[in-house]
């Protein structure tokens, strides 16, 4: 069978979300909370390493015992209120879709493949970025969305993506994974992904391995993305089901998990 399924991970792959929206929704939240610290950029990125929010905030405290060391329930407790800034500046529409993305799915859900989202970020982030991006009915572009702790381990495990490819009815073989990290990668590909990586400021320069191509983003036909690793390396591409198909092909004849070409 043709390739007839997407499945995205939201932060960094369907819109950069992390520098601008998730890290400064957690510093508003610890500074309402009276903690004695905050993310600054590069910080942040170090600690992105972390899937997901809460244990993200339990790695930073582990290992920075010089400030209070606060137990689970706190954690959870900060990451909700971070949860509710971080929507609030989803919806003054301060966050976009990537280059290519809201194009991507139009013409996949023109052409009736299955789209999905696989991602460890809350249901409300998820709920929120796509109506004020794609409006009210952002969701319904979606057949499944698994998000948050629906599953016992985070990416880099593949449990998120094993759980939607379940929900989905769909047999991995005839689906590709867009993702923008490593971690993600590793968790597509342990679900027997064929995956595409759109890299991000954050993400630049960490392990692609495995990856059928890594881009520097979707790309608009007046300004196509950057391959930067895969076959056909510094070609310009704006990204199309064709392609899509073209490379998941690649992919299932072995020859799509070279690096560099």
């Amino acid at each position: 069978m043709p390739l007839n399924t997407l499945i995205f991970d939201v932060d960094g792959t369907l819109a950069d979300t992390e520098r601008d929206a998730h890290r400064v929704a957690f510093n508003r939240a610890f500074a309402e909370m009276s903690l004695d610290f905050a993310w600054d950029v590069e910080t942040y990125g170090r600690y992105l390493k972390v899937t997901g929010g809460k244990e993200r905030l339990g790695r930073f405290l582990d290992d920075h015992p010089q400030y209070p060391q606060l137990s689970d329930a706190d954690i959870a407790r900060i990451h909700r209120r971070k949860t509710a800034l971080y929507v609030e500046i989803v919806q003054s529409r301060a966050v976009a879709l990537r280059p290519g993305v809201a194009r991507l799915l139009r013409a996949a859900r023109a052409a009736g493949w299955r789209l999905g989202i696989a991602t460890t970020t809350t249901p409300d982030n998820v709920q929120a970025l796509l109506a004020s991006t794609l409006g009210e009915m952002g969701e319904s572009f979606f057949h499944y969305i698994g998000a948050g702790d629906i599953v016992p381990q985070k990416k880099p495990a593949p449990d998120i993506y094993e759980h939607v490819l379940d929900a989905l009815g769909a047999n991995p073989e005839d689906c590709l994974a867009l993702e923008d990290s490593e971690n993600g990668l590793r968790s597509a590909l342990a679900a027997g992904l064929t995956t595409v990586v759109t890299q991000t400021d954050y993400t630049r320069g960490q392990d692609f391995t495995g990856a059928v191509r890594v881009l520097d983003c979707l790309g608009e036909p007046d300004a196509p993305a950057r391959i930067i690793e895969g076959m056909q390396r510094d070609t310009s591409v704006c990204v199309g089901l064709q392609e899509l198909q073209a490379w998941w092909e690649e992919a299932h004849k072995g020859k799509g998990t070279l690096r560099n070409g």
